[in-house]
């Protein structure tokens, strides 16, 4: 496995997860079996003590040791009030009270008349084991009170402890080694549509053909979402590259004219001086600066250039615009002074360019008006001339658009004033529109 890779990660991860889980499950297993086996161990022994406790009941000191339960497999030992031995089984006969033996846990339990505690006492072969030792009080048949203990063995519980532990230690590997194989297999089908995109896209910018797509998977997954949203990031791309450059052509064509236009009356200025047409010279001047200040703020708004935050009134900007028009008159109505926020620049060149545009097509009259519509401020600039068709209402806000391709440059411009208005409107969180074909509103939020 590749150190860093998804794959791998999750591999290890999976298996650090599921090892952690098993051992704690086992060591929670593992304590459960002990201390069933302990209780199992230690109601064994009070039985046994309680039963012998039953006898001794019956019987004086003397006879202590012959009564039933002290011929037991399990020691039990009966010890008198001043601690003397009164009867015990095979194994502890001889050795003393059983509360001598060593002790293996210290802790004791206590419930009703019964203690128990796990003490290390002798086997029939010689050796020593761990008992669960349980002492139970009672009295002989002349009431002279006497504590029988009784143990049972701890072996099984022990033995059975121990199998399972090796159990879980011997199978811990061999199931993670699974875990991890799953995990990497699983996880490598699961990542295969991602290298196919990766792949695909490494090819797309090698070629630089972003006509291509990536694969799209069958599933509803997120790889399948993770393919569609790339697909449409290539088409945008696309399109914004295939605009980028038919933006460019367009201006190559737009500045050619002027330019050579231009040039041709500098080089007969230059060879005939009388022959200079001074004034056409301005003109084309002026529309390679006009010209050039429509693609630098177009270049600024493709960038992102934020509007400002000031505050700006759009009668004021009508009036001012309206008192430079010429020779055309302009019909100024109502006129609100709601305020909106944003560029005073760039929203004085909607204002112009919309009163240029309508000038431009107008019989004899244009008209505007300012006035507040709940929330918003709206500018409607319309003039009295044939209006625009319906078809094509969308279409005259692209740049470098021209309805009426026989009209000449100099009457037409350059096809990009409403492309510019639009732009403007909506980065100023606002909408442009053609109403009524010859009719354009500007719709902003109030300041």
């Amino acid at each position: 496995m590749r150190r860093g890779s998804v794959r791998a990660r999750a591999a290890w991860g999976a298996t650090l997860v599921v090892a952690v889980a098993l051992v704690a499950a086992g060591i929670a297993v593992v304590a459960v079996l002990r201390g069933g086996l302990a209780d199992n161990a230690r109601l064994e022994a009070e039985n046994a003590a309680r039963a012998v406790g039953a006898e001794v009941s019956r019987v004086d000191a003397g006879g202590v040791g012959e009564v039933d339960g002290l011929d037991e497999d399990e020691p039990a030992q009966v010890v008198g009030a001043g601690g003397n031995v009164l009867g015990s089984d095979e194994t502890l006969r001889g050795r003393g009270p059983i509360a001598d033996f060593n002790r293996v846990e210290g802790d004791e339990d206590v419930e009703g008349e019964s203690e128990e505690e796990v003490l290390a006492l002798p086997l029939e072969d010689g050796g020593t084991g761990d008992f669960s030792v349980v002492a139970v009080q009672s009295t002989l048949r002349d009431g002279t009170p006497v504590t029988v203990y009784a143990g049972a063995s701890l072996e099984d519980q022990q033995e059975a402890v121990s199998s399972v532990t090796r159990a879980m230690l011997l199978g811990l590997p061999a199931l993670l080694a699974v875990v991890a194989g799953v995990t990497w297999l699983v996880t490598r089908r699961a990542l295969r549509p991602v290298e196919g995109i990766r792949g695909e896209l490494a090819g797309i910018m090698a070629s630089t053909d972003l006509s291509r797509r990536v694969p799209e998977p069958q599933a509803r997954d997120e790889v399948a979402r993770l393919a569609r949203t790339t697909n449409e990031t290539l088409a945008a791309l696309e399109s914004s590259v295939e605009r980028q450059r038919r933006f460019v052509a367009d201006v190559s064509h737009e500045l050619r004219s002027p330019i050579a236009s231009l040039r041709t009356q500098l080089e007969v200025g230059a060879a005939h001086p009388e022959l200079l047409d001074v004034d056409g010279a301005v003109r084309d001047t002026v529309r390679l600066q006009e010209l050039a200040a429509d693609l630098l703020l177009l270049a600024r708004l493709d960038a992102g250039e934020r509007p400002g935050e000031g505050r700006v009134a759009l009668g004021a900007l009508v009036r001012e615009a309206v008192a430079e028009r010429r020779p055309r008159p302009v019909r100024v109505g109502e006129l609100d002074e709601g305020e909106v926020t944003g560029s005073p620049g760039q929203l004085g060149r909607v204002v112009r360019n919309l009163l240029d545009n309508a000038q431009r097509h107008a019989a004899s009259e244009v008209r505007v008006a300012v006035r507040a519509a709940g929330e918003w401020v709206e500018l409607e600039v319309s003039d009295d001339g044939s209006g625009v068709p319906e078809g094509e209402r969308e279409r005259i806000f692209e740049r470098f658009v021209r309805l009426d391709e026989a009209r000449s440059r100099e009457e037409g411009g350059a096809g990009l004033g409403l492309a510019i208005a639009r732009d403007v409107a909506e980065r100023h969180g606002g909408t442009l529109r053609v109403a009524g074909g010859s009719s354009f509103v500007l719709r902003l939020p109030k300041g």
